[in-house]
């Protein structure tokens, strides 16, 4: 079985990548936007995710993992959209910015940057290789 790769989006003020390292995992819920939460339903044990501060800072600056696939989301009481779990990997060498991303041929068709209000998307074999070469990881 292949490993998918994603990307999730969280502002760094309401929960950064330093607050996934410090808790040891978390709960990704909250997600209302449907292709988004598509996306959730598709991860996979062991998918590996890039971690992107959104609002501030703008840059993906970590690596995390699905360690508990989909299931209901506490935080929506009509009980419709599912969350999922991560646990840090490690935090990338240096951050690969928005800016930096738009710039670089190979991620043109990346999700994220073709549908930017998406906070999950997937990610090519590809696009994680180049996003992780920028990053020096």
């Amino acid at each position: 079985m292949t490993t998918s790769h994603w990307l999730v989006k969280s502002e760094p003020n309401a929960y950064s990548y330093g607050d996934l390292q410090r808790d040891g995992k978390t709960v990704w819920d909250g997600v209302r936007n449907n292709a988004a939460a598509l996306h959730l339903k598709a991860m996979r044990d062991g998918d590996e995710v890039l971690f992107y501060h959104s609002q501030e800072g703008l840059a993906v600056v970590g690596i995390a993992k699905v360690i508990r696939t989909a299931f209901p989301d506490k935080s929506d009481p009509a009980g419709r959209f599912v969350a999922v779990e991560l646990a840090p990997v490690r935090a990338l060498k240096r951050p690969v910015t928005l800016s930096e991303m738009k710039a670089e041929p190979a991620l043109a068709e990346m999700a994220m940057l073709r549908q930017s209000r998406l906070s999950v998307s997937p990610v090519s074999p590809d696009q994680w290789r180049t996003i992780l070469k920028m990053a020096d990881s």
